[in-house]
């Protein structure tokens, strides 16, 4: 039925069917002549087992969707996981789907043959709408494909920083439509940015007949990001929307999903990527589906959705106890935020001192982010780089609840952070004493009468 099994395999029946698969390719028949100058040679038996012999890869020169008659088995494996993969992703909740491939490339580069894709559908546009998200990759991703980003600053609403819609209208009426590739937004990302207004913005891309483009880079393990998709695609218009492999699945980084609501559109995507590909991407994320089935997927969505309840509760819980407060991001699924203002008044130094100690004490994925630090990306400044916007009111630590994550890791990351900020309390009572001693020894010089 090309769906994911309502329950997943055991290991050995999932090689046993890799194995399957294996056999028909021409590779692996005991009497194949191979004369051409890629057979699926390899040299090492360690590689060939790593990869269960399937060598030949997926795609063909022309296609990377397309079937290869020596490589049944692989072309097999290709087909299967599209299909599953699309499954999941109406699971997840993205319902009316139609199309989606897996491609063994990591977001940045998804995004970019999405938009190298339109720039044939759209000779004359030169600009890429981009609400502001200081993530380096989909910057990147626009400029790699020749284009020239044009960054909308977000709103700060509360502590929210949300999409400046009337600024992009704005912006294309200045513009042009024309000479507008597309809309570029997001809907995972860090607090206190929170996911772009995706209804608002597809109903002003249908409305200006311009594509929309969405990277929904880890936004498939939340309901939130997927239902923000599923409605932008009713109320207006989102042509491809793309999400990572590894971060979404769990799997080794270098795949990712392009998927989209036009069957021929995300097949003209498939087509532009040249030559064939790497098929351990879809290798990997067919082994890992299999494995979990339908039901063992939904389950880790909901225990990432219970985790995230009990980091933001024992996060604010932290927050009051060092007189610091958990933003209020209501907006954002998967990501929180925690002022760092008592640190930063105390010495500028010290917001970036609290990463390296929590490195240091082998806390990964927690970022610190200070007030007023300046990046230049590809020619591009970007004041207040890390915080989304020119001037946040306030450094703060990010934290994030993504699949996967389990309370162990919230109670240690806990433990470690109170550990890190008492150690800074302890500094700076030491200081505020040594400067009291140094007061009340100062001789001040009484005037005359």
């Amino acid at each position: 039925k090309g769906k994911c099994p309502e329950d997943g395999w055991d290991e050995s029946t999932i090689e046993l069917f890799l194995h399957e698969l294996a056999i028909m390719d021409s590779n692996n028949f005991l009497g194949n002549c191979g004369v051409g100058e890629r057979e699926g040679r390899v040299a090492s038996g360690l590689v060939a087992r790593r990869h269960y012999r399937l060598i030949h890869g997926i795609g063909r020169s022309g296609d990377i969707s397309a079937v290869q008659p020596k490589a049944a088995g692989s072309s097999l494996l290709n087909k299967l996981t599209n299909s599953v993969v699309l499954d999941i992703i109406k699971l997840a909740g993205v319902r009316t789907v139609t199309n989606c491939f897996v491609v063994p490339m990591a977001t940045g580069m998804s995004l970019t043959l999405c938009f190298l894709t339109l720039r044939h559908k759209r000779p004359k546009a030169k600009y890429i709408i981009w609400p502001r998200i200081d993530q380096k990759s989909c910057f990147k991703s626009m400029i790699t494909a020749g284009f020239e980003p044009v960054v909308i600053e977000n709103v700060l609403e509360g502590d929210e920083l949300r999409t400046d819609i009337e600024a992009v209208e704005a912006k294309i009426k200045d513009l042009g439509a024309e000479s507008i590739l597309c809309v570029h937004s997001t809907t995972s990302c860090f607090a206190p940015r929170v996911p772009d207004r995706l209804e608002e913005l597809a109903v002003i891309c249908a409305n200006y007949d311009i594509p929309h483009i969405v990277n929904n880079a880890y936004g498939v393990q939340s309901s939130k990001c997927m239902h923000l998709i599923q409605q932008g695609a009713r109320v207006g218009r989102i042509d491809a929307f793309v999400q990572s492999l590894d971060k979404n699945f769990m799997v080794p980084v270098g795949g990712a999903i392009i998927a989209g609501f036009n069957e021929s559109f995300i097949q003209e995507i498939s087509k532009m990527y040249p030559g064939r590909a790497s098929a351990s991407p879809s290798l990997d994320v067919l082994i890992t589906l299999l494995s979990l089935g339908a039901s063992g997927y939904k389950q880790l969505l909901k225990e990432r959705k219970e985790m995230f309840s009990y980091l933001s509760s024992e996060l604010k819980k932290l927050a009051d106890n060092h007189n610091e407060r958990l933003l209020d991001t209501p907006h954002n699924p998967i990501s929180l935020a925690m002022s760092l203002k008592n640190l930063d008044e105390n010495n500028d130094a010290a917001v970036t001192q609290l990463g390296s100690m929590l490195f240091t004490r082998q806390v990964s994925g927690a970022r610190v982010v200070p007030c007023g630090s300046v990046q230049t990306v590809n020619n591009y400044t970007f004041k207040g780089f890390m915080s989304h916007a020119n001037d946040y009111p306030c450094a703060y630590l990010n934290a994030a609840s993504a699949i996967g994550i389990k309370k162990q890791d919230v109670d240690v990351f806990l433990k470690r952070l109170d550990k890190c900020l008492k150690t800074f309390g302890k500094e700076a009572k030491k200081e505020e004493s040594v400067n009291e001693i140094s007061n009340s020894n100062t001789v001040t010089e009484q005037p005359e009468d």
